[in-house]
């Protein structure tokens, strides 16, 4: 026998706030929205949470079918729930956020986006629903974290220079950091670890590259270690 609610339940959704890196900016992933409401504007990527899913399953297969994106470093970041937030009907929306290296990764436009993009951050175009609110809360989020957490690799490739490093800080802190104390604190943490490589094919004298060691930091942090800037 089916359960009847004595109240009506809102609908549930999901919105993916995804930051990439390039050599000039922190950008944002959109999406072309393709239909109502706000079709032809510009949106997160996301969609409704299907009943037998969690919200973690909704926000990669949402990710994946609208710009081709997946296996990406996910975090919930809030939920959103302002009555009037969707002009369809009562809905609430669960956000995450993700970083991702843009040379990884190729976006495609599919289901029902029209077109997907990276946007400079801090030149987006006008957004459906609230989502240029959700996309302040995940910069917030992500410049606190930032701090404390290096969650910034994510951005990174692989193997970088302490330059780039230095860049993916100043870009998301949107404040210059002075280099040589940088380095000196990056280097003295111990899971920076340089490497026998440098920088190929470049017009100025070629860097040494580095790598994040993921294992001594998850050492270090087990022993209390505090990864601050």
């Amino acid at each position: 026998m089916a359960y009847s609610y004595e109240y009506p339940r809102p609908a549930l959704t999901v919105d993916c706030v995804v930051f990439g890196l390039d050599d000039e900016d922190l950008k944002l992933l959109l999406i072309q929205r393709d239909l109502e409401p706000f079709a032809g504007q510009w949106a997160l990527p996301g969609g409704f949470v299907h009943v037998d899913e969690t919200l973690e399953d909704a926000a990669e297969r949402e990710l994946v079918e609208e710009t081709g994106l997946s296996k990406v470093f996910f975090e919930q970041l809030f939920t959103f729930g302002t009555v009037d937030r969707d002009p369809r009907e009562r809905v609430v929306t669960v956000a995450y956020y993700a970083l991702v290296n843009i040379r990884d990764h190729r976006v495609q436009a599919a289901t029902d986006a029209r077109n997907a993009a990276w946007f400079p951050v801090l030149d987006t175009p006008s957004l459906a629903f609230d989502h240029d609110k959700i996309i302040q809360v995940a910069l917030e989020r992500l410049k606190g974290k930032v701090r404390y957490r290096p969650i910034g690799f994510e951005l990174l490739p692989k193997r970088f220079t302490l330059s780039q490093l230095q860049h993916l800080y100043e870009t998301i802190l949107e404040r210059p950091l002075d280099k040589r104390n940088f380095r000196r604190r990056v280097l003295a943490m111990g899971f920076v670890k340089e490497t026998d490589e440098i920088e190929q094919d470049v017009a100025h004298r070629a860097a040494r590259l580095y790598r994040f060691d993921e294992e001594e930091y998850r050492r270090l942090t087990a022993k209390g270690f505090l990864f601050e800037l």
